[in-house]
């Protein structure tokens, strides 16, 4: 694929130096460009020579200053696509008739370095590994699920799953630093395989950053799939006992606790959620890993700070049924009674659903109609698609809005931006 140049910032030094929109980069000081990786790298020198189709533009960059040079994609290249069939992947588990890009399946460790996914290494090559040692990539996020070989095999569906772990070594040696997902299956890689892959990870070393348990997300929409069973109360305790057990071992060899589990474990356990303190920064928090502590962090810091801390007009907001009891008793520290919490049943994708950043229009709408709402509706973000008012069932918030007759606030996962809505502000 063209590393077309899609657009130029102004004042920049591209701008300076004559590049052009249209214009197509061949190479930089020598070296091909073929994704956006190869342009990081080229381009990272005080002297920089930009071969384009028709010319040669040479750019003196003493200050390592961006070039101001857009791309039509973030990849320039295209993304690459998942080679496995997970046992538990979600994208196999949505309904029909979704947009078309819901069903794309990326795992490209070139996603993973830029926007933090979380790829399996087994469509990578050696030559992708000496790559990314090469370019002194400084961290990749892996999901590795177990690392018995052959149970990785079975819950990836892919033969290539086992030999791949290999890469992890390679990675620490490189200087490479790690974080690892592993989501987590009752009867596949829990109880000793958890053990055992717990244990394999930290002997990576401090290159291993951090380690995300999550459990297995269950649709309505498994027809010809691998049976599996979701995790109640019992199950769930055992994996938080299992895991604080590893905290403590890995606080006293290691200095830290290193591996963390998704807020659901707690909630479905019906256990305290881990202080602020016990996350160490929150490393997962993209994964839902300390998502409830930092937000209560956040909104009680921001209460203590405000005169008033009652709101003007009443409230609605909308949560999953995992997070009702959480929201409630955060909403309940403001005087009086004028925000109300309700909790959304997923009928889209199932009731074993219940996960906030799933919620659908269609739902919201079918369940809050008629409702006395107050005049604000407040929604998550995490709801939405990336950067645009979009559910995933592709209702729009202004749909939600005139169906409901309320004004919709998109609030971002931050317990200051949470308080802040509720109090108007």
């Amino acid at each position: 694929m063209a590393a077309r140049i899609a657009g130029i910032d102004r004042g920049s030094l591209a701008k300076k130096a004559g590049l052009r929109v249209g214009d197509i980069i061949q190479s930089i000081n020598g070296i091909e460009i073929n994704d956006y990786l190869d342009f990081m790298y080229a381009s990272c020198r005080e002297e920089i020579e930009i071969a384009l189709e028709d010319r040669t533009v040479r750019i003196e960059n003493e200050d390592y200053l961006p070039l101001g040079i857009q791309f039509p994609t973030l990849l320039i290249d295209q993304p690459r696509a998942c080679h496995n069939r997970c046992i538990f992947c979600f994208i196999d588990q949505l309904p029909e008739n979704m947009r078309e890009s819901c069903y794309f399946k990326d795992d490209d460790y070139r996603l993973s370095f830029l926007q933090g996914n979380y790829v399996s290494m087994t469509n990578m090559t050696d030559a992708d590994v000496e790559r990314i040692l090469r370019y002194n990539i400084p961290r990749i996020n892996v999901s590795v699920h177990t690392t018995n070989p052959e149970l990785r095999v079975k819950m990836l569906h892919n033969k290539r799953a086992g030999e791949v772990l290999s890469y992890l070594k390679r990675f620490v040696d490189g200087g490479l630093n790690l974080n690892a997902q592993i989501v987590l299956c009752p009867d596949w890689n829990d109880g000793e395989e958890l053990n055992r892959t717990i244990s394999d990870l930290g002997k990576l070393g401090g290159s291993l950053e951090s380690v995300s348990v999550v459990p297995v997300g269950l649709s309505n929409h498994r027809e010809k799939l691998e049976p599996l069973r979701g995790f109640d109360k019992g199950s769930a305790t055992a994996v938080v006992e299992q895991v604080t057990r590893w905290q403590n071992r890995f606080l006293e060899s290691h200095g830290t606790r290193l591996v963390y589990l998704a807020d659901e474990f707690y909630i479905m356990a019906e256990m305290p959620m881990p202080g602020f303190e016990e996350y160490e920064g929150f490393p997962q928090i993209e994964n839902g890993v300390g998502l409830c502590a930092s937000l209560a962090d956040e909104f009680y810091g921001a209460l203590k700070s405000r005169k008033r801390r009652k709101p003007k007009k009443k409230k609605t907001v909308v949560t999953g049924r995992i997070s009702y009891d959480f929201m409630k008793k955060l909403t309940e520290e403001l005087d009086g009674d004028l925000v109300q919490v309700v909790p959304i049943i997923n009928h889209f994708f199932g009731e074993k659903i219940t996960v906030t950043g799933l919620l659908t229009g269609g739902d919201l709408i079918s369940q809050l109609k008629g409702r006395e709402l107050g005049d604000k509706l407040l929604l998550s973000s995490s709801m939405l698609r990336h950067g645009e008012p979009i559910f995933l069932d592709d209702v729009t918030v202004s749909d939600v809005e005139n169906a409901l007759n309320i004004k919709a606030v998109v609030v971002p996962n931050d317990g200051h931006a949470l308080l802040d809505a509720l109090l108007d502000r």
